[in-house]
């Protein structure tokens, strides 16, 4: 098997030996500080009472489904007829329908809120057939959420994300005039979703975006109409409104949102799609039309294992997994530095690039600690021969460096399989655990994902690196979890068009292919299904104390090597770097994508 994916993990420019601790103390200490008070406004958890949303709202009602068109997609008098007709209703009463799902232990419970068993994975909206349309309350944190969402925009100056205003009314079209020429994707979704919710708002007649998108361009007012379609279908999927949700899909026939559009229309199209999926999945319809059709039986684990022109056009690209890659290998490298046996527990080892790294750094030390043995294990339950042939590239390079190396995987069935026995282990040998984006696919699964963990505590390694994806896609209401979904995927397909051309056929499968088939499953799915189920750093966290894990700080030298990675990508100024605690938060223009977490057993 061809591994192209050496290339772009070339450790000419990025050395894990003699980095300047003076250098950076004085040059880069500033990347820590500002790290510390830079915030994300992204898909981030929503506390206490946003701005504009009081804590009891009884009025937020259905929307009616005219489309007026001339910058607001609602009709005023269905509206206002609608929210007298509107009973109130506390805020207790919104989620007294939101089952609870007690797990063994109370501390999982608490921490890990969405997390369930198999036999206990809420289903929302349970099936239905075709029925009419039953008024539902809209929910709060829904609302909330968006609002949070749209609180401002950003603004990237340099390298520094500026803090935006926290008052959706001081919005107005100067603003927007004097930054219509730099509103990036989540800028867009920002401005749809304060214009929709301030739509319901008592003060509807007053609010600031009513019948006018001054200071936008053509195609920027159109996206903006798009979005606020968009989540007005949403709503009505979530309300079980599923006629009514079609018609107003059906505006999109006019609207024409495309898959080779500006990165808006084409988040738009794919969303589009999986909420009629979802809604044919409900109302028992016949569910082969569509885009979901091609994908029915596509297999993201597997399609992830095997290295493919759009996924390496994805890793060139963008600086996200070199710096994952590099900072987390630099964090294994210090806590072994003095260990002449290294092994390596890979939980997702995929390609196997990250260990180039290592083996490099591990042979530059053949002076002072010369490496006797070198044994990295594999760890899966697919792709088997993607492995094998990972395994005989990996020590054909460990043979050019004269390093001892050893290569096995473990494959089972299922993490209820894995053992301590299955591993082969010295007792004289120094034990590390790397985890990338292998534990958010048990998550649906915690049964497994806590068997899994029991068995590496076990192993007494000395540290464990851990990156996840850092968003909040498990929330068991559809509405939260399409909102959180949306804005996620916006600054993804955002950071593609940074670098790949609209009809690039790699952007239109990474798109198309991989990021379509996630929100999909996301959207479309409910119960054991729905198998992408990303949660946010502070939920891994107090999961992982649960097992005497304590965090470690990435220390000055991994945020060093982060920091040099950005800066050789052409998109470098976009990619974001800050400290959430003591991990490293990479994101694209100030909104996180992924945490890289140190851990270590106590």
């Amino acid at each position: 098997m061809d591994f192209p994916f050496d290339s772009m993990f070339s450790s000419g420019d990025f050395s894990f030996e003699g980095i300047d601790q003076d250098r950076f103390s004085s040059t880069d200490r500033s990347l820590n500080n500002s790290m510390e008070n830079v915030q994300f406004y992204g898909a981030g958890e929503y506390r206490g009472n946003p701005v504009g949303i009081p804590s009891l709202y009884p009025d937020y009602g259905y929307c009616p489904d005219e489309y007026l068109g001339e910058g607001f997609i609602f009709s005023k008098s269905l509206l206002q007829e609608q929210q007298q007709q509107q009973q109130s209703f506390s805020v207790y009463e919104l989620f007294d329908d939101i089952p609870q799902y007690g797990l063994v232990l109370p501390p999982f419970e608490a921490c890990l809120e969405d997390i369930t068993k198999p036999g206990e994975i809420p289903t929302v909206i349970p099936a239905v057939g075709a029925k009419k349309d039953k008024e539902y309350p809209r929910s709060l944190a829904a609302l909330e959420l968006l609002n949070n969402h749209g609180n401002g925009f950003k603004r990237l100056r340099g390298e520094r994300v500026i803090q935006p205003s926290n008052d959706l009314t001081t919005f107005n079209d100067r603003q927007v005039a004097a930054d219509c020429r730099t509103l990036s994707t989540e800028d867009i979704l920002r401005f749809a979703g304060a214009r929709f919710i301030q739509s319901y708002s008592q003060q509807t007649a007053s609010h600031p975006f009513e019948g006018s998108f001054s200071g936008l361009s053509q195609e920027q007012t159109k996206d903006v109409e798009l979005v606020e379609l968009l989540l007005a279908s949403a709503e009505k999927v979530g309300g079980q409104q599923y006629e009514s949700a079609s018609r107003l899909l059906n505006f999109f026939d006019y609207l024409a949102p495309s898959s080779t559009g500006n990165p808006v229309q084409r988040v738009v199209y794919y969303f589009i799609e999986a909420l009629k999926e979802r809604i044919d999945r409900e109302t028992g319809r016949n569910t082969s039309k569509g885009l979901g059709k091609n994908l029915a039986s596509f297999d993201m684990d597997k399609a992830m294992m095997v290295p493919d022109a759009p996924k390496l056009a994805f890793h060139q690209g963008l600086p996200f997994s070199q710096v994952e890659k590099f900072a987390g290998i630099q964090a294994i490298i210090e806590n072994v530095s003095e260990s002449n046996k290294v092994h390596v527990i890979d939980l997702r080892i995929a390609y196997g690039v990250q260990w180039i790294a290592l083996m490099q750094a591990l042979a530059s030390r053949h002076e002072y600690c010369p490496i006797e043995l070198f044994k990295v294990t594999a760890v899966a339950t697919t792709s088997k021969h993607v492995m094998e042939e990972t395994g005989k590239w990996l020590s054909n390079f460990a043979d050019t460096l004269k390093i001892p190396f050893n290569f096995k995987i473990v494959m089972v069935s299922d993490m209820f399989e894995l053992k301590e026995d299955l591993f082969e282990l010295d007792e004289d040998e120094t034990i590390a655990v790397y985890s990338s984006y292998a534990l958010r696919g048990m998550i649906s699964q915690p049964a497994q994902l806590e068997s899994l963990m029991r068995v590496i505590r076990s192993l007494n390694p000395c540290v464990m690196v851990v990156t996840e994806v850092d968003a909040n896609h498990n929330s068991p209401v559809f509405v939260n979890r399409f909102i959180e979904a949306l804005f996620f995927y916006g600054t993804l397909f955002d950071s593609l068009e940074s670098f790949m051309n609209r009809d690039e056929p790699n952007r239109m499968a990474v798109e198309g292919k991989y990021c379509f088939q996630a929100i999909r499953n996301i959207v479309a799915t409910e119960g054991e299904e729905r198998t992408i189920r990303n949660v946010k750093i502070d939920v891994w966290r107090a999961f992982f104390a649960r097992f005497g894990m304590e965090e470690l700080k990435l220390s000055p030298s991994s945020i060093y090597q982060a920091k040099l990675i950005v800066k050789s990508f052409p998109c470098g100024d976009s990619c974001t770097l800050s400290m959430n605690g003591k991990c490293m938060m990479i994101g694209w223009k100030g909104t996180p994508h992924t945490s890289l977490s140190v851990w270590k057993f106590l």
